[in-house]
Parts: C-alpha cells; sequence; structure tokens
C-alpha cells in the first residue's frame, strides 16, 4: 500500500491537497448519499404522500446542481482574473459547513427547510469543487496527474468512509434522532478540520492580468474573459469533446451517486444495511482508485475510463432488478470499485489538456458540464417516478447515458489535446 500512496515523495502540499478531499467527501457520504436522503424521506417528508419525498429530493438536487452550473463559470474565471482561488474555496466551503451544521435543526415534516439547507449545501460543496480541482495542474506535473487524482479519492473515500461508520455507530447507540442529528454535526465538524491544511500549505498560484482588464471593473473584466474562455475552449477540440462525453456518462455518476439511498430505502432496504452497503463502498473504493491510478500509468487514463464506465452499465442494469438486501450489498460492492477511479481519471485527463494560467476558467466548464448532468439525471429519475409509481423504470433510462458517453468518448484524443496546450 506505501508504494501506491508514493509519488516521488508525497509532500506537504500534495498531502494537504488530498486531505480536504478527506473532509468533502464526508459530505458526499453522510448527507448527500447515506443518512440524509433517508432522514428526509422519513422524518422531514413523513408528512407528504409516499412517493413525493423521492420526487422532490430529485428535484432539489437538481435545482441545486442548476444554480452551481450557472454560477460555475462566472465563478472559475473570477478566480483566474483576481488569483483568488484560495479564497473562493474557503468561502463556499463555509457555505456547505454552515447548511450542513444546520440540518441538525430540522424536525418532523419540515420538508421544505430539510430542501432548503439541501440546495444550500449543495451550492457550497460543488462550487468549492471548482477550486479544489483547479489547483490540480499547479501541484504536479502531467505524468503524475492521473496518480495524485487517484490518491485525493482514496483519501476520500477513507476519510468519507471512517466519518460514515463512526455515524452509523451513533445512529445504532443512540436514541435515532439524536444520533442522526448528531452525525449532520459531525459532518460540518470534520469538512472544517480537514480544510485547514489546504489553505496553509498551497500557495495561490500565479495569474496574469491582462493589458485590457487593468482599470476596469470586475464584473466586466469578468464578463469579457468568460466570453473570450468560451470562445477559445472550442478550439480546444479534444477538450471539447471530452465535456461533452463527461457530460453524458457523468449524469449516470451523478444519478447512482443521489438516488442510491432512497431508492434502496422506497423499494424496502432497511437504513442500516443502505449506511452499511455505502459504507462498505468507501472502503472498497480506497484501493481501487489507487489501482485505477496505477492501471492509468499502463494503459492510459481514457481507457481505464472506459473500462469503468462498461462495468457502470453492467451495474446500472443490474439494479433495475434489485429485490433483496444482498442485492444493494452486492451493487455497493461494484460501484466501489469503480466510482473513484471513473472520477478521478475523469479530472485528470481533463486537467492535462488545459493551459495552466486559465485552469479555474476551464474548471468552470468542466463544472457546468458536472452539474448539467447531474440536473438532468435526478429530475428525469424524480420525474419518471412520480409518473409511474416505479423508480425502476428511472434506474433504467440512466444506463443509457453511460452507452452515448461511451461512444463519444472513443473520438477523444488526448495526446493531440495535450499538444495542442504544450
Amino acid at each position: 500500500m506505501k508504494g501506491f500512496f508514493k509519488v516521488r515523495g508525497l509532500d506537504s502540499q500534495r498531502i494537504s491537497w488530498c486531505l480536504y478531499d478527506v473532509g468533502n467527501s464526508a459530505y458526499a457520504t453522510t448527507i448527500m448519499a447515506a443518512v440524509y436522503p433517508v432522514f428526509f424521506r422519513e422524518v422531514a417528508g413523513s408528512s407528504l404522500p409516499v412517493n413525493l419525498p423521492t420526487a422532490y429530493w430529485g428535484y432539489a438536487s437538481s435545482i441545486a446542481l442548476l444554480c452551481s452550473a450557472i454560477l460555475a463559470p462566472f465563478l472559475g474565471t473570477l478566480a483566474d482574473l483576481k488569483g483568488s482561488k484560495k479564497r473562493l474555496l474557503g468561502l463556499f466551503t463555509m457555505l456547505g459547513i454552515s447548511s450542513t451544521a444546520l440540518m441538525s435543526t430540522v424536525d418532523k415534516g419540515e420538508w421544505f427547510f430539510a430542501l432548503t439547507l439541501l440546495v444550500l449545501s449543495s451550492i457550497g460543496f460543488s462550487a468549492a469543487i471548482i477550486f479544489y480541482d483547479s489547483l490540480l495542474p499547479h501541484i504536479v506535473p502531467i505524468s503524475q496527474m492521473d496518480l495524485l487524482s487517484a490518491q485525493g479519492f482514496a483519501f476520500g473515500y477513507l476519510g468519507g468512509g471512517l466519518l460514515l461508520g463512526f455515524n452509523l455507530f451513533m445512529i445504532r447507540s443512540l436514541p435515532a434522532l439524536t444520533g442522526i442529528k448528531l452525525s449532520f454535526i459531525s459532518v460540518a465538524i470534520w469538512w472544517l478540520l480537514f480544510s485547514i491544511p489546504i489553505m496553509i500549505k498551497i500557495p495561490e498560484p500565479a495569474f496574469v492580468l491582462k493589458k485590457e482588464e487593468m482599470g476596469t471593473s470586475t464584473l466586466i473584466s469578468t464578463y469579457k474573459r468568460l466570453k473570450a474562455t468560451f470562445t477559445e475552449i472550442r478550439r480546444y477540440t479534444e477538450v471539447f469533446k471530452f465535456l461533452l462525453a463527461f457530460w453524458l456518462y457523468n449524469d449516470g455518476i451523478g444519478t447512482i451517486i443521489r438516488m442510491a439511498a432512497i431508492y434502496g430505502s422506497q423499494v424496502g432496504i432497511s437504513m442500516t444495511s443502505l449506511v452499511g452497503a455505502l459504507l462498505l463502498t468507501q472502503f472498497i473504493g480506497v484501493p481501487f482508485s489507487l489501482f485505477f491510478g496505477k492501471i492509468a500509468g499502463r494503459i492510459g487514463g481514457k481507457r481505464a475510463i472506459m473500462m469503468a464506465l462498461i462495468w457502470y452499465f453492467g451495474l446500472s442494469i443490474g439494479a433495475v432488478f434489485l429485490r433483496t438486501q444482498w442485492h444493494f450489498w452486492a451493487l455497493a460492492v461494484g460501484v466501489g470499485m469503480v466510482q473513484g477511479g471513473a472520477q478521478a481519471l475523469s479530472r485528470s485527463v481533463y486537467a492535462s489538456m488545459l493551459p495552466k494560467l486559465q485552469s479555474a476558467e476551464f474548471f468552470g466548464f468542466y463544472d457546468i458540464s458536472s452539474k448539467f448532468a447531474g440536473i438532468i439525471g435526478p429530475a428525469l429519475f424524480g420525474l419518471i417516478t412520480q409518473l409511474t409509481g416505479s423508480s425502476r423504470i428511472g434506474i433504467g433510462v440512466v444506463s443509457l447515458t453511460f452507452v452515448l458517453g461511451m461512444l463519444i468518448l472513443a473520438k477523444v484524443d488526448v495526446e493531440k489535446g495535450r499538444q495542442l496546450v504544450a
């Protein structure tokens, strides 16, 4: 295992970057995936008709992602223009942390307040990732991006899994509602603590202010640069094709992450099994994220992503036939094997084709692609569930996004994209 983590010396900057993933992964596991969805269905949304909590959760997730997608390019451009990647990272991290802490105050039937906090915390979580990801090209050379990105996910899976395990212990040991609400507070504290190293150890990357941007207002300069970057990104044809492929296959990945627990709850899986299976996913994700980082060094990041997507397609078909507890556990194992690898390598392959001085701007567009994928998936899942009364059909539709994503990804020439930047 030690060899996996060695990247010509895992120095303090790289460790600090990875530790942020430890912090925000607690939100992804406890809030987004495992505990809060079930809490919303069984407590906050208990006054709603049987199918509406699932549908409303899908709608709220889509609204949060839409807001994030609209803000992403502006925020990314602003970060590059003003050299404020870390400042904006801190600001949106605090939005996510404070909204998460307030979830502990939600009471039975307060479904609208619960969804409002979900939207705010999701915006903070998603926007912060833009600036976190944009630091990757400034820490390591292209040859090490795949492995460091995979290590970030491995650290995140380990950290998110450890806290989820602790929260599961609290939920089972304390009166149910007390343990659940304390788990929300624990996420806020955990996220805060592991955000400190990146703010201290990693310096703000260099930035360039163009001559025509000097003396103009920030809003006007940001708009002009955003417009120029939007025109420019289309000239990076391989980046543009990759974004389209990512938009499609990440739709499936994001929907599975956000809807798995509430889908399992609706088909009758107990909360203990839901949280336990998702906890297993976290720990399986640690070695397999590192495995994908290593294998990408041998066969290339693009081919490794294709392997993960083929596996994901099979999992999404299998989810349609989910009936028992062990089915859910088996699917959790399967997702853990590819989830971190697919996301880590998508990030590093994209980062390797970007101009460094515009990393936040380009990651703003990456975030758009990611968020619009997440908007369509949960919204479609929620709509199909509401119209048909069955969430199984929604899962079946999600499987098509992996096929479409693979077809476009096959046409991306990564080496050509890297040569254009060089």
